[in-house]
């Protein structure tokens, strides 16, 4: 059982959602980054997901891109995220941590020496946003081999048909994708995703979180309230962007981890 198993099964015992935060690794620098993430927990995040900065991040709106942007300037690497996270379990071994991203740096990495390393780090779980299931031998089983949850995106036109391929070799959670388009474009509504949930879970015994384009407490409430939780990046990058200071951030990232945890 990975630490986003134990998660989950803590929360359905408890009758509770999941809020699930996103910051970019390196944003706007290291030191920065790290305090925020590490106060994440304290915020009353459930699951942290840790971006991984890339140069083409083709499914993020601008404000993730520039996140990106921001932490490859001030010399973010791979090997710097996995640091990160490894500087966080040094207080932190609870928590889970699900790196997101895409799979080139990877796959420069290397996909054995990658999967040797995160696991060593920390992370728990993957999402990688370029890799679809036609290519699981590439990452998937040999990351939940390497005891790692590998998490996939379903959005609003994965049909049904195209279900059951997307939850195949499909472990820790789904991630619905509330809305068609990049991050941060539009803004999600309850009553557009409960129905696409309830299919999903029809399909599936796997908790089901739903992101993009929640930007609230009262949208963080309302989407995981059809949902077994709800993911917020956008929001919180935002105000990374900004210059808010890690405490003002991480008072933002409670609000709306309070509004996860009304549903």
């Amino acid at each position: 059982m990975t630490r986003i198993d134990a998660k989950f099964a803590a929360l359905k015992a408890q009758g509770g959602k999941a809020f699930v935060a996103y910051v970019m690794a390196g944003d706007p620098d290291y030191d920065t980054a790290l305090e925020i993430v590490k106060g994440l927990p304290g915020a009353g995040v459930d699951i942290i997901e840790l971006g991984l900065p890339f140069t083409d991040p083709m499914a993020d709106g601008p404000t993730i891109q520039l996140a990106g942007s921001r932490a490859l300037d001030a010399g973010m690497t791979l090997k710097k995220t996995l640091a990160m996270a490894s500087e966080f379990r040094e207080t932190d071994d609870t928590t889970p941590i699900v790196l997101m991203g895409y799979y080139n740096p990877i796959y420069s990495h290397g996909v054995d020496a990658f999967l040797s390393d995160a696991k060593s780090a920390g992370i728990d779980g993957l999402i990688i946003v370029d890799l679809p299931p036609e290519e699981d031998e590439e990452l998937c089983i040999p990351a939940q081999n390497a005891g790692l949850n590998f998490i996939r995106l379903a959005t609003p036109t994965t049909d049904d048909k195209r279900l059951p391929k997307v939850l195949t070799n499909t472990s820790g959670f789904v991630y619905y994708v509330s809305i068609t388009g990049i991050t941060g474009a539009a803004n999600a509504v309850a009553g557009d995703v409960g129905p696409e949930v309830a299919r999903i879970k029809a399909a599936t015994d796997l908790p089901v979180v739903v992101g993009f384009g929640i930007k609230t407490p009262d949208a963080s409430e309302h989407i995981a309230s059809v949902a077994d939780g709800c993911v917020v990046g956008s929001a919180i990058v935002d105000r990374i962007g900004k210059g808010d200071s890690p405490a003002d951030v991480l008072a933002f990232v409670k609000s709306l981890a309070d509004g996860a945890h009304r549903a």
